[in-house]
């Protein structure tokens, strides 16, 4: 007996007398009998699109969806990125309440600004996806800047046993609480987090009994590094999908986590979060500089079978034990589609780009061309808008000393030959500053603040934002325009609280929140999407984002002893509905602070009825100047919104 500890139970439980960890699984000594409580796993295959399902290259998948609750009319939340998606699923809520309005957002002070982790006080726009980033969000924004309490957390406080395992970031997003520093460190968790960072510093640190269990199991206490090279504009990505990296996560679960879950006396809830198909169909290599193949090339198909091999890894321990399968239900999802990217074309006729952005001629410091002439370079959006204002840019992701010595955010000037020692040609990624002197510190002295698609006036200045609105909706690249409600809707725009943006969150809200324009390839194949973004992805890889129905329909399905056997639901699911639908099963009340909530997905449970009054909608703005409105599809569903997709146009209507 290493530990006992007292936990909270449900209304259902029977007293508790001890709780006794043992080699990491719990068991539980009862004065009489419980009920017994489900189990759940919730699988997010990253970046799974809805018709990349089939027998012959994911037959795990499609078992899923054909014996159990097939969700044909599924949605990912917008902005249809990861740790967006994450939020919803763990906590149920759209982001306008768990303020994760994006990968990469302004949240409102210089990162690790207390000290934590004994990290350099940096960005103003961290990558998310990244436990430590995690942890300061949570410790300055009181234990959990999310504001909303996830299945995990919840189940963890009734007694579960949980584990989340996967993708950096989005893996410890699902028991964010448990990300949060002590005297500046890492606490250890009760959840179990291994990731893909699992054996560094810059993750959730492993308790004793976890490493024991691992041990046991064979494994190492770590898995092996991902090896995958995301190319440049001259070589191409990885041709390999991310199957050893990987494969240790899935051991780690059937090996070691679940064999030990299953010896308890108590449920569990696991989140098994498959960084392919995302990770590889980003840096694939098959279609350097073409849109064709693009995202559909052979080594993308790799690393969607690669994900349907963990499932059904986990599938057949499941199979093998059907004491603990006839007692699980499993939930498959993926938090957004995917579509090819393209830097330089702006519709299916190959038409280029006529951004200011793209007019510049980009080398590095040895001369050598790093934006194909005529494309995109990353933050285009930055570069363009900074322009438009005469304001100078600034890149928050890099740090140079100024003439005294102190470091501030990198000066970023695209007019320069080649970019220098201090002054670079173009932001790193799709965030920058504008405005202001590139200090660090607080108060933030930017008087804009561009975050990938999300663009924040720290000032909250209302002419400033018209004029933003303005010159965006003359760009090409553009396919719709959200504003703040608090900001007035300027021609050309609806409101972000028409797209789940506006809610209790208490990180920093956007002012504007642009949709890139997408546009299909061949109307005939649903596949052939491309997608205008501003990260690092080269012409031809892949990305999302855009609140298109090629990153809006992300493959959802369900199966197990609380779920109907065979189902087909045509009504709108998303992400949301995740959380919801698991907790009401698990006879689990968690409390809400936002009104951005899903719904439980009642017409899929067994004994419920089939049907779901559904309600399509469009909504058009005013237009703007040129003509052009945002138009948007969504479904309505139980009071919820289901978002399809937006465009920018003269049409009553998206094509």
């Amino acid at each position: 007996m290493s530990e006992v500890r007292q936990v909270r139970w449900g209304r259902q439980a029977t007293r508790l007398q001890a709780v006794v960890l043992v080699a990491g699984a719990l068991t539980v000594a009862f004065a009489q009998d419980a009920p017994k409580r489900r189990n759940a796993i919730i699988f997010v295959a990253d970046g799974l699109r809805h018709d990349s399902v089939n027998p012959i290259d994911t037959p795990a998948l499609y078992r899923i969806r054909t014996e159990g609750v097939h969700f044909a009319n599924s949605h990912a939340v917008f902005p249809t990125q990861t740790m967006p998606n994450a939020a919803a699923i763990g906590t149920g809520h759209y982001p306008g309440d768990t303020g994760q309005f994006a990968n990469m957002p302004y949240v409102g002070y210089p990162l690790f600004l207390t000290g934590n982790f004994g990290q350099r006080m940096g960005t103003l726009v961290p990558d998310v996806e990244d436990p430590l980033v995690l942890a300061d969000l949570n410790d300055y924004y009181g234990g959990n800047y999310l504001r909303e309490a996830s299945l995990l957390a919840f189940a963890r406080s009734y007694g579960y046993n949980t584990a989340a395992l996967g993708k950096t970031g989005p893996a410890a997003a699902q028991d964010v609480t448990e990300v949060t520093p002590i005297r500046g460190a890492m606490r250890e968790p009760v959840t179990i987090v291994l990731d893909g960072a699992t054996g560094t510093p810059r993750t959730v640190p492993l308790a004793p009994q976890t490493v024991a269990l691992l041990k046991a199991a064979g494994l190492p206490p770590a898995p092996p590094p991902r090896s995958q090279s995301a190319g440049t504009n001259t070589v191409p990505g990885t041709r390999a999908a991310n199957v050893e990296h990987q494969q240790w996560l899935a051991d780690a679960a059937t090996r070691a986590i679940l064999p030990a879950f299953a010896k308890s006396a108590e449920p569990f809830v696991i989140v098994y979060w498959s960084g392919d198909p995302d990770l590889t169909q980003h840096a694939q290599g098959d279609s350097l500089n073409r849109l064709t193949p693009g995202i559909n090339g052979p080594t993308s198909m790799t690393a969607i079978q690669n994900a349907d091999r963990n499932l059904q890894q986990i599938l057949d321990y499941l199979d093998a034990n059907p004491d603990v399968r006839d007692n699980t239900n499993v939930f498959v999802t993926s938090d957004h589609g995917f579509s090819t990217v393209s830097r330089r074309d702006v519709d299916a006729s190959g038409r280029a780009t006529r951004s200011y952005s793209a007019s510049l001629r980009y080398q590095d410091a040895d001369q050598r061309l790093d934006v194909n002439e005529g494309f995109l370079p990353p933050g285009f959006l930055a570069i363009d808008l900074a322009h438009a204002l005469d304001l100078p840019l600034y890149d928050p992701a890099e740090q140079t000393p100024d003439e005294h010595g102190a470091m501030r955010y990198a000066r970023v000037d695209p007019a320069i030959a080649q970019a220098t020692a201090t002054v670079r040609q173009h932001p790193s990624g799709a965030t920058a500053l504008i405005g202001g002197t590139g200090r660090i510190g607080r108060p933030v002295d930017a008087k804009v603040v561009v975050a990938q698609a999300s663009i924040y006036v720290p000032g909250g200045d209302r002419p400033l934002v018209q004029r933003i609105v303005k010159f965006l909706a003359a760009q090409d690249y553009v396919g719709g325009l959200f504003v703040n409600d608090r900001l007035g809707q300027p021609p050309g725009t609806l409101r972000m609280s028409e797209v789940g943006l506006m809610g209790g969150a208490t990180m920093p809200k956007p002012a504007v929140v642009v949709n890139f324009k997408s546009f299909a390839l061949d109307s005939k194949n649903p596949h052939m999407t491309d997608v205008v973004v501003g990260s690092v992805r080269q012409h031809g890889q892949g990305d999302h984002g855009t609140l298109s129905r090629a990153n809006t329909f992300n493959n959802m399905a369900a199966i197990g002893p609380d779920f109907k056997k065979r189902f087909v639901s045509q009504a709108p699911v998303s992400n949301a509905d995740v959380q919801p639908t698991l907790a009401h099963v698990m006879k689990m009340k968690i409390p809400s602070l936002g009104a951005l909530r899903g719904r439980v997905i009642a017409e899929a449970l067994v004994g419920a009825l089939a049907t779901v009054p559904v309600v399509r909608r469009v909504a058009r703005s005013r237009p703007a100047l040129n003509g052009y409105s945002t138009v948007l599809l969504y479904q309505v569903a139980e009071r919820r919104l289901y978002f399809d997709q937006a465009c920018f146009t003269t049409s009553r209507t998206c094509d």
